[in-house]
């Protein structure tokens, strides 16, 4: 592996049905301390992952709940300190589980699509939540 060589990682979209009638959809959102933000649940890949396996692994690790993936949405690029990052992003419902603060996530909300948009603090998970309602308005 080399400097130029990305960082693989991977994440979801994760979302619920409105547990009080509705039929609505609740976005999570977590919130990190070490980069002050608010975000999607995503983190690396370890070495040889699948990359399915891993947004799976993230979101269990971060939120404590389990999900069903769906469609992949795009994929994210960016730069970490000088190394190309690409996140694979996939749409998923929570099937279950229960959020307790840890180390890297401090706390876990859920939210409409406008309050979640309106609570992610970068315009790149803003345009994926976006990515997210558009197709499930076509699912």
């Amino acid at each position: 592996m080399t400097a130029a060589d990305p960082i693989l990682a991977a994440g979801c979209v994760l979302w619920r049905r409105m547990p009080y009638g509705g039929g609505g959809t609740q976005i999570a959102v977590i919130f990190r301390p070490k980069w002050r933000d608010w975000s999607h649940p995503k983190g690396k890949l370890k070495r040889g992952e699948d990359p399915r396996a891993g947004a799976l692994r993230e979101v269990l690790e971060e939120t404590g709940m389990t999900c069903e993936l769906g469609i992949e949405l795009s994929s994210v690029r960016y730069e970490v300190q000088g190394r190309p990052k690409v996140v694979r992003y996939w749409a998923a419902e929570a099937t279950g589980g229960w959020f307790e603060p840890n180390r890297e996530v401090t706390r876990l909300l859920w939210l409409s699509p406008t309050a979640a948009r309106a609570r992610l603090t970068r315009t790149r998970d803003k345009e994926l939540l976006d990515a997210f309602l558009t197709a499930r308005k076509g699912a």
